[in-house]
C-alpha cells in the first residue's frame, strides 16, 4: 500500500516539485499541498498522511507551530522539517515541538526520498550538518547533568548506539541480524524508558545523557 505525503511550504514551486517527486517514487503519494499550517488540523484530517513533509519558515502560523499543533492531535504521525537554513534555535524548537527528522531544503531528491523512507520506519533523518549541530548543542548543554541509569539492555543500548549513528531500521535489522519487526519493538521499548516520543528525541537524550 502507497505511503501518503502531505507537503506544506509557501513556496508554490517548490509544492509542485515535491508533488512530482513524489508521485514518480513508487510506494508513495501526495495526498495534499499547503501554503501554511493556517487550517493544519483540517488539513492533516482530510488529507489522512502517513508523513508530512514541513516547512519552517511559513506566513500566518510557522511549521514549528503547526508541528505542535499536530503533535497534540496526531502524536504518531510522521513529520520531516525543512528549511533553507542551519538555524540552531528552530533546529531545537523543532526537536523539542516533536519533529521526527530535520533536512535543509538543498538536499538532493534522492536524500529527500531516503530520509522520507527512514522517517516512515521509525528513523530520526538528519542532513550531516544539521546532525553536527545536534552533537554540539547536546555535548556544550547537557553534559553537565548527572547521568541517569534507563535499565536499558545490552541489546537496546546496541541498537539505540546504532540509533545514534543515522543507521534506518533496516540497516539495524541486518547489523544485528534481526528481523525488522524485531527492531521495531526494541525501539519502542527504548521510547518507553527513555520517556521520549520519537528517534530524534531518544538520539538527542542518549547523546546528552552519554548513554552510548
Amino acid at each position: 500500500m502507497e505511503k501518503r505525503i502531505a507537503v506544506f511550504d509557501d513556496n508554490s514551486k517548490r509544492r509542485e516539485s515535491l508533488e512530482i517527486l513524489i508521485d514518480l517514487t513508487d510506494g508513495i503519494s501526495c495526498v495534499g499541498l499547503y501554503r501554511d499550517c493556517s487550517n493544519v488540523l483540517n488539513d492533516i484530517e482530510k488529507s489522512r498522511p502517513d508523513l508530512v513533509l514541513m516547512d519552517i519558515d511559513m506566513p500566518n502560523v510557522n511549521g514549528i507551530d503547526g508541528v505542535k499543533l499536530i503533535r497534540k492531535k496526531y502524536p504518531n504521525l510522521k513529520i520531516l522539517m525543512q528549511t533553507v537554513f542551519e538555524d540552531d534555535e528552530k533546529l531545537f524548537a523543532s526537536i523539542r515541538a516533536g519533529a521526527d527528522g530535520y533536512l535543509l531544503k538543498k538536499a538532493q531528491p534522492q536524500e529527500l526520498l531516503n530520509a522520507i523512507e527512514d522517517a516512515l520506519k521509525g528513523g530520526a533523518p538528519m542532513t550531516p550538518s544539521i546532525a553536527r549541530q545536534v552533537l554540539r548543542f547536546v555535548g556544550s548543554t547537557e553534559n553537565k547533568k548527572q547521568q541517569e541509569d534507563f535499565h536499558l539492555t545490552a541489546r537496546e543500548t546496541e541498537i539505540l548506539s546504532l540509533l545514534v549513528q543515522g543507521l534506518s531500521y533496516k540497516m539495524i535489522a541486518n547489523r544485528c541480524f534481526i528481523s525488522l519487526p524485531t527492531v521495531n519493538s526494541h525501539i519502542q521499548k527504548i521510547y518507553e524508558k527513555l520517556q521520549v516520543n520519537s528517534a530524534v528525541e531518544a538520539v538527542t537524550k542518549a547523546i546528552g545523557n552519554k548513554i552510548v
